[in-house]
């Protein structure tokens, strides 16, 4: 018995888990079962996309990273960073506009936000946050933009700019609806239709420099899988397998 042990513990991994910060309280909780069933321990290091980027040009300890978006992954596959064969896009998310859960303005799309009730909206860092390039992207595509340009409160992920809202220091906020949903201080004043909406995509891949490579792929397999994309969908992602 001793030696089972003994032997399950050599083969026990920790894995490094870069992960962008939508995705903290789903993968908090695949965390619990999966742990329990493989034996290997999960270190996370929630961020916006692009701070993990970075982090991980840096050398910091990384075996997997879930990006929200493609961009950041492309980035760092140029420079080598990750292991061929590793990528793959496992889920999408929608755009959500939130209000505090006491607000009384009424928004039912997204031309009310230029209305004069509104005059701060956070969303993550347009320049650099994949939520804040998003909403940039879909606000520039109804022309709305420059028209809100002023009023934009960036934030350094999407959990700062919900925090915002949550606060009552924007009157709203541009999340995913995965955030929306998790949240008990703001209400969804509405979604942004697939059609209107950015094509928003959560690829991951195993980190070329990992000291868990064969644990981190073992991992990734099951995030793909079936009681993981389970509770995806519950926190509001949409699972691509």
């Amino acid at each position: 018995m001793t030696t089972l042990l003994a032997a399950s513990s050599l083969r026990a991994a920790e894995v490094y888990v870069c992960a962008a910060a939508s995705l903290t309280d789903a993968l908090k909780e695949i965390a619990v079962a999966y742990e329990k069933e493989s034996g290997d321990k999960l270190i996370f290091n929630f961020a916006s996309s692009s701070v993990l980027a970075r982090q991980i040009e840096e050398g910091a300890p990384a075996d997997l990273i879930i990006s929200a978006d493609e961009a950041k992954l492309s980035e760092l596959e140029k420079k080598g960073l990750l292991i061929p064969g590793t990528r793959k896009s496992i889920l999408s998310n929608r755009l959500a506009v939130v209000v505090p859960l006491d607000s009384a303005i009424s928004l039912t799309s997204a031309k009310d936000l230029t209305g004069q009730e509104i005059k701060r909206l956070a969303l993550g860092e347009p320049k650099s946050v994949p939520a804040g390039i998003y909403a940039k992207e879909y606000l520039e595509k109804l022309g709305l933009w420059e028209k809100l340009a002023d009023r934009i409160v960036p934030c350094e992920n999407v959990r700062a700019a919900l925090a915002a809202v949550e606060s009552g220091n924007t009157e709203a906020g541009i999340v995913y609806k995965s955030d929306a949903m998790i949240s008990k201080k703001v209400k969804t004043a509405f979604e942004v239709p697939e059609a209107e909406g950015p094509n928003i995509s959560y690829p991951l891949a195993v980190i070329k420099d990992s000291k868990s490579a064969d644990a981190a792929k073992k991992l990734a397999a099951y995030l793909d899988s079936k009681p993981a994309g389970i509770v995806f969908e519950k926190y509001g992602f949409i699972v691509k397998h």
